[in-house]
């Protein structure tokens, strides 16, 4: 997509260990005609040649960042933002590595964002019949959080890992506050940006689970990640209270 009215994006794509799934990844990311940076997240060594592989073929529009050590889900696209940032883009777009994102949804997200410059577009999950049902179910508490959270139902899915970011307000964001680098990263990061008056734009994509079969989800750990961050940002939620609602009041984006 050709820079116009200074809107230059780039695809930002974590990957850790999905070497089975990244080469067509890559390829429905290069149709849609915009630049792509794979964040190699401290990925074992078959998957950092295939990475290599991939940057070294698509040279001209694939480059590649590489974490020594594994940082999490999370940690890999914040160090993104930062690359993106440090070579003079201004619109990150987030997808997920295993295959469970449609690229070919990537232009109508392109779209909105240079339509909503200083919006999130959010996607919102339209799953097929491979999605796991105690995923699917799971899902719902979360969203249930984030509308507390939130005081607001603007944001229909916070778990969702398609989406575009503008970044001067992200950056902001990385600068003042910790956010949660593994599992707990979409969804922290977007109701802190929705406090902080981003607005937030929902599409429907496609969602099929996964192509290469591989999940970093630990039930255990990443569900224990997740219950802190509903409960620092409840308590989030409760100090802003009064800004919030003066925003719901005055029709505003809380």
């Amino acid at each position: 997509m050709a820079a116009a009215n200074g809107f230059r994006p780039l695809v930002v794509i974590p990957v850790f260990d999905h070497e089975h799934a990244i080469a067509t990844m890559v390829e429905g990311v290069r149709a849609s005609g915009v630049p792509c940076l794979l964040v190699d997240d401290g990925s074992g060594a078959s998957c950092a040649r295939e990475l290599d592989r991939l940057a070294a073929l698509h040279a001209s529009d694939v480059r590649l960042l590489r974490l020594p050590v594994n940082q999490g889900k999370g940690g890999a696209v914040l160090a993104g933002f930062r690359e993106a940032a440090r070579t003079g883009y201004t619109h990150v777009l987030q997808i997920d590595a295993d295959g469970q994102h449609d690229p070919s949804d990537i232009p109508g997200f392109l779209e909105d964002a240079q339509a909503h410059a200083d919006a999130i577009i959010c996607g919102v999950p339209l799953y097929d019949a491979s999605v796991p049902k105690g995923r699917l179910y799971g899902r719902y508490l979360t969203h249930v959080w984030v509308w507390i959270n939130t005081l607001s139902f603007k944001i229909r899915d916070s778990m969702c890992g398609f989406r575009v970011y503008p970044l001067p307000p992200v950056l902001r964001l990385m600068d003042e506050e910790t956010i949660g680098r593994r599992m707990d990263f979409d969804v922290e990061v977007l109701v802190r940006l929705f406090w902080r008056g981003v607005e937030v734009r929902n599409r429907p994509t496609r969602v099929t689970y996964p192509l290469d079969g591989v999940s970093h989800f630990d039930v255990w750990r990443d569900n224990v990640r997740i219950s802190r961050m509903h409960t620092r940002l409840f308590f989030g939620m409760v100090w802003r209270l009064p800004r919030l609602l003066a925003r719901k009041a005055r029709g505003g984006r809380a």
